[in-house]
């Protein structure tokens, strides 16, 4: 049964999520403020499997939490949801920037939310092992899946889960173009419910992390996604 942190910090809607959720197969560590999220977070021996955060919190900013998550060693690669009644972009954006794997705006329907909670469970889920070669490398760059591990030039980058794979899918598919489309359902799963800014976001980062010369390998195709490198010349 996967556990999920719950943080909404409305005594009813909380009550409501934790009903339909068990309902829909989940156990919950449900809490109302940013602080008792980050004492669940550090509480001794907890597991989660993944954290649903609302944004508007009385104590604190819920993206401090979901920061507080990507830097803790057990939950950094830690699947987050945020919940949020903001309208601004730019909030959704940042959240994504800063390492969420999905969001949804209030109002929501609670079998939506269930569904994209079992789209970012299923993503984080160790798939099995292929045939496919155990380390992938581009220019600079060489991943070792196997160790979960990503270097630039000998040097080791530290990644999330979404990120490192999304570069594994760039360097397993070099000098094609990839739709926004096309990534969102070979990364984040067919039945992913968000929008392709999320790729945008998730790009970013791992471009910054990288370092500039290995980012200029990830070219953007104007209008339609992505490219590892220029193009074929087959």
């Amino acid at each position: 049964m996967p556990h999920i942190l719950l943080l909404e910090d409305d005594t009813e809607i909380r009550l409501g999520l934790e009903q339909h959720l068990r309902r829909e197969g989940f156990s919950l560590t449900s809490v109302g403020t940013g602080r008792e999220a980050l004492q669940a977070l550090g509480a001794t021996g907890s597991r989660l499997d993944a954290a649903l955060l609302d944004l508007s919190l009385p104590d604190m900013d819920g993206l401090d939490v979901l920061r507080a998550i990507r830097a803790h060693n057990a939950h950094r690669s830690l699947p987050v949801l945020l919940v949020t009644a903001r309208s601004e972009e730019i909030d959704r954006v940042l959240g994504l920037e800063l390492g969420a794997d999905d969001y949804i705006s209030k109002p929501f329907s609670t079998r939506e939310l269930a569904a994209r909670l079992r789209a970012i469970l299923r993503r984080s889920t160790p798939a099995e092992p292929s045939e496919r070669p155990r380390q992938l490398t581009f220019g600079p760059i060489t991943v070792d899946l196997d160790m979960h591990t990503t270097r630039v030039d000998g040097q080791l980058v530290d990644l999330t889960r979404r990120e490192f794979e999304l570069l594994v899918y760039f360097l397993a598919n070099p000098r094609r173009v990839l739709t926004r489309e096309k990534i969102l359902q070979q990364v984040w799963g067919l039945e992913y419910l968000g929008e392709s800014r999320t790729i945008d976001a998730h790009v970013r980062r791992v471009r910054a992390k990288i370092g500039p010369v290995a980012a200029e390998q990830i070219e953007t195709v104007v209008g339609v996604g992505y490219r590892l490198g220029g193009p074929s010349e087959a």
